[in-house]
């Protein structure tokens, strides 16, 4: 039977991972996200799998890269400096066509910055952040019941692309408690944590030709051919993967855009102007890659403008000034390093904006 418990963004996250399948987790300390590796510490090898902390960032996200061409369902996570560190892994990840999963509790920056909640690693997830054309899958909880439960789709699209996927949580996320609905689901014990067998894993060939899983491609022409391979697949997700939330969007005049911890106060703000009569409405992107156009593509009839409000000075408002493509105004609201933009600011900016329509 599913049960509900008090839990944190980042216990909520462990413990989905662990649900869903995960078989090898390891990590290096850093602060917001500290709660999640102390979970994984004392409750994956009760579960009967492995739990490593690094000597680094490089090192976990290079176990990481070995775990997963075993055919493990392999995970790390850390903070906005530590991912910083883990780029080039990443970029070899997603390079040899391997899945895993990499959590990032962003914080404020830039440099060590300061321990409060942040969305200013935006490009660095979804402009890949490392070196070459490839992308990562980037989901963003906006709680923890969400947190939890995207675990579970993030080790399954990790599977099914053979690719890197990044949640972006964030301090705020990762410290709040809040009551999480646990699946019925039971993972926990090593004997129900069997996977389909992956055909191109390293698991010895004593029965089947080798398997080669590289990332190295030196012939003339090899890696051009790997690249155009890999954004088949890039295509084949932005197609079939965009998710997203939508409020009040057949009516609303201006709609707000935010995502993750920005779109609960978003939310609240719009709930807010819907009481006092004001049309507005909300997109919440829930993949920031693929960016879900699709959520604009209607061109609500009735909207005037969309203000974007993050926790950082601008960064996936790029996306939506691409996606909107010049057919409506697109404003901003953001405050960075650690501060965050109150419902008081945004209200004062939506009238602002409703006042000149």
């Amino acid at each position: 039977m599913s049960k509900k418990i008090l839990m944190s963004g980042n216990v909520a996250m462990g413990e989905g991972a662990i649900q869903a399948g995960c078989f090898f987790y390891a990590g290096y300390p850093i602060t917001p996200q500290n709660e999640l590796i102390a979970y994984m510490a004392k409750q994956m090898p009760e579960a009967g799998r492995i739990f490593i902390q690094a000597e680094s960032e490089l090192a976990a996200i290079n176990m990481v890269f070995g775990a997963a061409a075993a055919g493990a369902r392999a995970m790390t996570s850390s903070s906005s400096p530590g991912m910083s560190l883990k780029q080039e892994g990443i970029s070899y990840i997603a390079g040899a066509e391997l899945p895993a999963v990499i959590i990032n509790v962003m914080r404020g920056g830039p440099g060590l910055g300061n321990i409060s909640p942040a969305q200013s690693d935006y490009f660095q997830a979804t402009r890949s952040g490392g070196h070459g054309d490839y992308h990562s899958i980037v989901l963003a909880p906006s709680s923890a019941q969400e947190a939890y439960d995207l675990m579970y789709v993030a080790f399954d699209l990790a599977d099914r692309y053979r690719n890197p996927v990044i949640i972006l949580s964030d301090g705020m996320l990762g410290q709040m408690m809040e009551p999480v609905q646990l699946s019925d689901k039971n993972n926990l014990k090593t004997e129900n944590r069997k996977q389909k067998t992956k055909k191109w894993a390293l698991t010895g060939c004593e029965d089947r030709a080798p398997n080669i899983i590289r990332s190295l491609y030196l012939k003339e022409g090899a890696l051009e051919r790997l690249n155009l391979v890999l954004q088949k697949k890039y295509n084949l997700i932005k197609n079939k993967e965009q998710r997203f939330e939508g409020m009040f969007l057949d009516d609303a005049k201006i709609i707000l855009v935010a995502y993750g911890t920005m779109a609960r106060i978003a939310k609240s703000v719009v709930v807010k102007l819907r009481s006092k009569g004001k049309k507005a409405g909300l997109i919440r992107p829930i993949t920031l890659w693929p960016f879900p156009d699709e959520a604009f593509k209607s061109r609500h009839s009735a909207v005037k403008s969309y203000l974007v409000t993050e926790m950082s000075y601008g960064q996936m408002l790029e996306d939506v000034r691409l996606t909107v493509n010049g057919s409506r105004k697109v404003e901003f609201l953001g405050r960075a390093g650690g501060s965050i933009p109150t419902e008081e600011e945004i209200i004062k900016k939506v009238k602002s904006l409703m006042f000149k329509v």
